[in-house]
C-alpha cells in the first residue's frame, strides 16, 4: 500500500488551548489540547492508520510489518525512524527551553537529538518567539540569570506573522509565545531541557521540573542568525526537507509529485479540501489531515485547494 492516513496521537500539556479541535478537526474529547502527534513512531505518541489493511495498526507495526524498504533508502543511515511532525497549540506562553543534540543525547537520554522547523500557521496580531540570545552570554552569567529569573531579558524576541518559517538547531535556546498555532517538524526525539517557566505548576500541584544542569552542558550561548535561506526549500537539513505546497483550487487546483526509492514523503495539510490519489487508491483531504506515502511509490496527485508541506528525509548533504 502506497497511501495512508494517519491519525495523531494527543498531549494536553498546560499551556495548549483547543483551536486544533474548534479549526483543525482534531477528534478530542478533552479540554485541553496542546499537541497532535500527526506522523509519529515515538514510543511517547504514536500516529496510527485510518485506511486500507493497516487500519488501526500504528505506523511503526505498518513499517515492521512491511519492511525498511517503505522508508527509502535515505532513512537506511538512522536507527529509528528519523523524524516527527506535530501541531502545536499555544494558547499560553511555553516555557524557555533547550534540546541537546545527537551526541550528547544519545549518550544521555538514549534516544535522538532535536533539530526543529516551526512554520506558523496562525497566530494573533502581537505574537512573538524567543530564539536564542541577543548577545553572547558566559555559562556563569547564564546559570546565574536562570537562578535569578532574569533570563527574559537577555532572549532574542522575534515578532511572527502567519507563513514565517524558523529553524531551531539543537542547543538554539526557545520558546513559543502564547496565541500561536504551529506545524513542527523535527528530529524524532522527545528531549527537552526547560530553564524557564513563568513558575507554573504542573496537574500534581508542583512547580514543573527545570533542567539547569543539562541545559547549561547543551546550549549554544551566541547569537543565531535568523536570514538562512533554504531555497527552494522551505527548510532543509541533515534530517529533513521541508517543501510548500499550494493550490488556489482556481488557475492552480492540481499538482503532480512522484515518490522515488529514496524517501518516504508526508504530506499534512493547513488550510483547505480536496484529494490525493496515489497508486489507484483515493483518499479526501481537509484541513488538519496527515498522509504518508511509501518510498517507491511512484506518481501522486494532490487536487483540490490546499496549503501544505511535504517532508522528505534527505540525502546526506
Amino acid at each position: 500500500m502506497a497511501l495512508l492516513q494517519l491519525a495523531p496521537s494527543f498531549k494536553d500539556y498546560i499551556w495548549g488551548g483547543h483551536r486544533l479541535v474548534e479549526e483543525y478537526n482534531k477528534q478530542y474529547e478533552g479540554d485541553v489540547l496542546a499537541e497532535s502527534w500527526e506522523l509519529s513512531c515515538h514510543p511517547d505518541g504514536p500516529s496510527r492508520i485510518v485506511n486500507g489493511a493497516f487500519a488501526g495498526k500504528t505506523l511503526q507495526e505498518y513499517i515492521e510489518g512491511q519492511g525498511k524498504e517503505v522508508l527509502g533508502t535515505n532513512c537506511q543511515r538512522f536507527e529509528d525512524f528519523p523524524i516527527l511532525i506535530k501541531f502545536i497549540d499555544a494558547r499560553d506562553n511555553l516555557s524557555i527551553q533547550v534540546h541537546p543534540d545527537n551526541e550528547y543525547a544519545k549518550r544521555v537520554e538514549g534516544q535522538y537529538g532535536k533539530t526543529e522547523m516551526w512554520y506558523i500557521m496562525d497566530c494573533k496580531e502581537g505574537a512573538f518567539l524567543y530564539y536564542g540570545f541577543k548577545e553572547e552570554i558566559s555559562r556563569e552569567e547564564y546559570e546565574r540569570r536562570i537562578k535569578e529569573d532574569t533570563l527574559l531579558e537577555v532572549l532574542n524576541k522575534v515578532m511572527v506573522q502567519k507563513g514565517d518559517v524558523l529553524f531551531i538547531e539543537a542547543g538554539t535556546i526557545h520558546a513559543i509565545g502564547k496565541d500561536i498555532v504551529i506545524a513542527e517538524i523535527q528530529q524524532n526525539s522527545n528531549v527537552t531541557y526547560r530553564v524557564y517557566d513563568y513558575g507554573r505548576v504542573g496537574k500534581d500541584g508542583k512547580k514543573r521540573e527545570l533542567h539547569v544542569e543539562k541545559a547549561l552542558d547543551v546550549t549554544n550561548r551566541t547569537p543565531m542568525v535568523r536570514s538562512k535561506s533554504f531555497q527552494p526549500h522551505v527548510a532543509s537539513c541533515e534530517y529533513f526537507t521541508v517543501d510548500s505546497l499550494y493550490l488556489d483550487g482556481r488557475a492552480m487546483k492540481k499538482m503532480e509529485g512522484h515518490v522515488d526509492e529514496t524517501s518516504f514523503a508526508s504530506i499534512i495539510f493547513m488550510e483547505g479540501e480536496g484529494c490525493v490519489r496515489s497508486g489507484g487508491e483515493e483518499l479526501k483531504f481537509r484541513k488538519g489531515d496527515s498522509f504518508f506515502l511509501s518510498a517507491g511509490s511512484g506518481a501522486y496527485e494532490v487536487e483540490g485547494f490546499c496549503q501544505a508541506l511535504v517532508t522528505r528525509v534527505t540525502s546526506i548533504l
